[in-house]
């Protein structure tokens, strides 16, 4: 560890949570309530970044699937074709009903 480097010791709860130091979260920006993401470098350490924008979870459910091993991609897809399909059905089934007003 180098000189620049700084470290502090937390508890983990048996719920999993670790509170960040207030120097560390000052430091890096983070608010509270917030969300951080934590990235394993190259050199396998782990690393807290802030989530300062949407943009940051970009790639965060990469290469997860459900139970049925669909993406996330594939999971949006499906729901736009529901989508599409319920609309097309109610344009049908209300499609006479101008006419019949008149």
């Amino acid at each position: 560890m180098s000189n620049a480097e700084s470290e502090k010791v937390v508890s983990v709860s048996s719920r999993g949570q670790a509170t960040i130091p207030k120097e560390f979260r000052e430091e890096l920006g983070i608010e509270t309530p917030g969300r951080v993401k934590f990235v394993r470098t190259d050199e396998g350490e782990i690393v807290v970044r802030p989530i300062q924008s949407v943009t940051d979870l970009r790639g965060v459910l990469a290469g997860k699937t459900d139970d049925e091993g669909r993406s996330g991609t594939e999971l949006l897809q499906e729901e736009r074709e529901r989508d599409r399909a319920n609309e097309e059905a109610l344009r049908e089934c209300y499609a006479g009903d101008d006419e019949a007003d008149t």
